[in-house]
């Protein structure tokens, strides 16, 4: 994916003008670079492209004499609007191997999910793995369909990356698991009584206490 940014010579409240015009002000930054570099790009061309490459996938930045090869490493949003407002671009090396969280997607429907008894409950919604940047996968895909057991979970350790991609994680964590319905209504049952008991204790601790003050 490519994206078209340019140099960027204003900085703090001088970018207001620049988010009213439809830009959003940005940085590029990496160990390899000498300084960071300040850059303006399009609000709409970064969403279609973020839209594609979420946060590892690589993306090609060039303009005004710049040409990087980065990755999305963190996002800043207005905090009313929750417009876009700020976005950090990591600059990597094609021959240099880095990290990245990597969304977990869910396909297939599982068969204790068609009973409506069991449903499948993901644990981890993203995973952190080690590649060069062009083998960085989009996203990991795991099929729910073989989940035929009760309580059965799929763990890292059962995903097969293809080459060149490692989880950085460690193996034994679980991502998703089967839950039954009626277990998670005992446990909110339980929460509710235990916030129901704490409520009423407080109540009587601030009764003793303005007795005590009177």
């Amino acid at each position: 994916m490519k994206l078209n940014v340019t140099s960027r010579k204003v900085f703090k409240k001088k970018t207001k003008h620049l988010r009213k015009d439809g830009m959003v002000p940005g940085v590029i930054y990496g160990k390899h670079m000498d300084a960071a570099e300040s850059i303006t790009m399009s609000r709409v061309d970064f969403l279609k492209v973020f839209a594609k490459t979420g946060k590892s996938t690589p993306i090609e930045v060039s303009g005004d004499g710049l040409d990087y090869l980065v990755l999305v490493s963190d996002l800043q949003s207005h905090p009313v609007s929750d417009q876009l407002s700020h976005v950090d671009l990591l600059a990597v090396r094609k021959d240099e191997k880095v990290t990245a969280e990597v969304p977990i997607v869910m396909t297939g429907v599982s068969p204790y999910e068609k009973n409506g008894l069991w449903r499948v409950q993901l644990i981890l919604n993203s995973v952190e793995v080690e590649a060069f940047p062009l083998d960085l996968p989009h996203d990991i895909t795991i099929d729910v369909s073989a989940l035929v057991e009760e309580w059965q979970a799929i763990h890292l350790s059962d995903v097969d990356l293809w080459e060149n991609v490692v989880f950085v994680d460690d193996l034994t964590r679980t991502i998703l698991t089967t839950v039954a319905f009626a277990e998670e209504e005992e446990e909110i049952v339980a929460e509710e009584g235990a916030e129901g008991a704490e409520g009423e204790a407080g109540a009587e601790w601030e009764a003793a206490t303005e007795e005590a003050a009177e």
